[in-house]
This record gives structure tokens, C-alpha cells and sequence, in this order.
């Protein structure tokens, strides 16, 4: 990775902290519960999942969440994409964890029972 000097400085910015982690990112491209199968194989720590709706009911519908992290934020929005739309059966959580902060918003983690 090559950055522009810093205007005036002629010195190049470091990376942020923990930015060298992203040099080992990978895209999954393939059939997503054998990408996700061979991620869980390896050595190494938790698998987060970032993205969109869509992604993330896929995940769910195929029984590929060990842990789910759900965030409450006191604002009644009116309007949104459910999360869980597509099961097809209930599907019971257990609760792990909850942390309240400052604001009222609510952390849970929840993980299949």
C-alpha cells in the first residue's frame, strides 16, 4: 500500500491502527455455505459478517449464524427490512449477553438454542 505525502510535511501518513489486518482480507465468491464451511476449518478468530439485509437472511435461512449481535436504539423508525422474514419456522434464540448504554440503546447477543 502506497499513501501521498502529507501535504506540507513530505512525509507519507502511517496506517491507522489495525489497518495491517486488512492486508489478509478476503472476498468470498463462491457457493455461500462452502465458502463459510471452509472459513469455520480454519485456525483463527470469530468470523464477523458485514452487509446488507439480503446477505444476512441468507446466512440465517441456511443455518450459517453461531452468534447473532443485535443492537436496540430507541427511535421508532416507522418503516424497515426485517431481519428474520424469510424463516420458514421459529427459530429459538438464547440470550447471552445484554449491555445498556448511555441513551437507552440495548446490545443482545443471542445465540441459536
Amino acid at each position: 500500500m502506497t499513501s501521498a505525502p502529507r501535504r506540507g510535511t513530505g512525509q507519507s501518513p502511517g496506517l491507522q491502527p489495525g489497518a495491517e489486518s486488512w492486508a489478509k482480507a478476503y472476498v468470498a465468491g463462491g457457493d455461500l455455505a462452502e465458502e463459510i464451511a471452509t472459513l469455520k476449518a480454519e485456525e483463527g478468530k470469530p468470523i464477523i459478517a458485514h452487509g446488507g439485509v439480503s446477505f444476512a437472511r441468507s446466512l440465517i435461512t441456511q443455518g450459517l449464524v453461531d452468534q447473532f449481535a443485535l443492537l436496540v436504539i430507541p427511535v421508532a423508525l416507522g418503516k424497515g427490512l426485517p431481519l428474520f422474514s424469510e424463516l420458514t419456522v421459529p427459530k429459538p434464540l438464547k440470550l447471552m449477553n445484554s449491555r445498556t448504554f448511555p441513551g437507552g440503546a440495548v446490545a443482545q447477543i443471542y445465540r441459536p438454542a
